[in-house]
């Protein structure tokens, strides 16, 4: 399995590549696998992610004025991919890139890159048949998000398919930092261990080390991602260094 989840929780750490430049994401990236994040999700701008919220739809907004496109976001995989051999590498994409580029060239280019999965963001479930066939193909894991709203029909689906791990989302709505998590990711945990042994990582709302460490009493990783790139909008000049720092709190917190 190219993830690894010998610490619980497992940081998984979600980037918006491109903000603000790609040389910059690139010295984040480092800096948060030095930190401890074990899982990288290179998040692939895009005009109109309906599933985030406003501060990963600002970073989006900054990545695409560079012209950060897929392309920029493999190679840099493949860089991030010399220097580390053991962190997870996922492409978060919404599907669209990924069309224009062609699911084919796609999965063929991302593995190449050293990429070990993907997560797109708007593809159901119930219609990645062409999908999921180029990424076994590939050897590329394919991982799926599992809502509080999803039928137990739905949720043995998102099990049958998915492989290296499963996306639990903590809430309903968009992304974004919150101070209090609800109940609904333990239940929907609960839910999914019926249906599948594989790690679970919970994500949406997830920003303080002791949300962080809550989520490893049921969950096998967290995601974290707006309030890592709320951190890089708010400290231009030293983005790496302060998400170095953001993430060894939350590391250690559960060390």
């Amino acid at each position: 399995m190219p993830f690894h989840f010998e610490n619980k929780p497992a940081l998984v750490a979600y980037v918006t590549c491109g903000d603000p430049d790609l040389a910059t994401t690139r010295e984040i990236i480092l800096a948060a696998i030095d930190a401890g994040a074990s899982i990288i999700e290179l998040g692939v701008p895009f005009s109109d992610p309906l599933a985030d919220g406003p501060v990963i739809q600002r970073a989006s907004e900054r990545a695409l004025k560079h012209g950060t496109s897929l392309q920029h976001v493999l190679t840099l995989a493949a860089e991030i991919r010399e220097h580390s051999q053991s962190v997870g590498l996922v492409v978060f994409s919404y599907l669209n890139p990924i069309l224009r580029m062609g699911l084919a060239k796609f999965c063929q280019v991302a593995r190449l890159a050293g990429i070990d999965g993907t997560l797109i963001t708007d593809l159901p479930v119930e219609e990645s048949a062409e999908y999921l066939r180029e990424a076994r193909k590939h050897d590329l894991a394919t991982i799926f998000l599992a809502a509080p709203t999803s039928t137990d029909q739905r949720l043995k689906l998102i099990a049958q398919v998915s492989t290296g791990f499963i996306y639990a989302i903590s809430r309903t709505g968009v992304t974004g930092a919150r101070h209090q998590m609800t109940g609904d990711a333990r239940t929907l945990v609960k839910r999914l261990r019926r249906f599948t042994t594989l790690p679970i990582a919970v994500g949406f709302g997830i920003s303080t080390p002791d949300q962080f460490a809550a989520v490893g009493k049921f969950a096998e990783a967290a995601v974290v991602g707006s309030a890592i790139v709320h951190a890089i909008e708010e400290n231009p000049g030293r983005e790496a260094a302060t998400v170095s720092e953001f993430v060894g709190s939350l590391v250690a917190r559960c060390s």
